[in-house]
């Protein structure tokens, strides 16, 4: 991940229920536990009425692209029981999902993959909960 991470934005109720999960026997001590604790106490938090449209949260669907060949992704960040690499439902207990919790477009972060390190930047947030006035998913 970026030495110096971008600043990050989070919806009160994914914060609660982020850290109910982290504090449940089953994640506890999961792989990725810590770096959520971290991206959790570092994120701004903001009643999820007024979480901007251009930020990832729970269950939002992130298009980001590879700044490297211009590839794109579609990534929907999930709760880790949800989670389908191979759909692009990437758990937020994952280092990637860690790392886009809460960013905004424009903002990128570094991937690691197996040919290397991927460097996304996030193009654009779209079925964000929030924006459609779900805010008890």
């Amino acid at each position: 991940m970026n030495t110096a991470a971008p600043s990050i934005i989070l919806t009160s109720n994914d914060v609660q229920r982020l850290e109910t999960m982290l504090d449940s026997p089953q994640y506890r001590d999961a792989p990725g536990a810590a770096a959520l604790h971290g991206e959790l106490e570092r994120a701004r938090v903001v009643p999820p009425q007024e979480l901007p449209r251009d930020v990832v949260s729970m269950n939002s669907t992130a298009e980001c692209v590879d700044e490297a060949s211009g590839r794109t992704h579609a990534l929907t960040l999930v709760y880790p029981r949800e989670a389908d690499a191979a759909q692009g439902r990437i758990s937020v207990l994952a280092p990637v999902g860690a790392a886009l919790l809460g960013m905004k477009v424009g903002q990128s972060i570094d991937w690691p993959a197996p040919s290397g390190t991927l460097r996304l930047r996030v193009t654009a947030v779209n079925d964000q909960p929030e924006a459609a006035g779900k805010y008890h998913r």
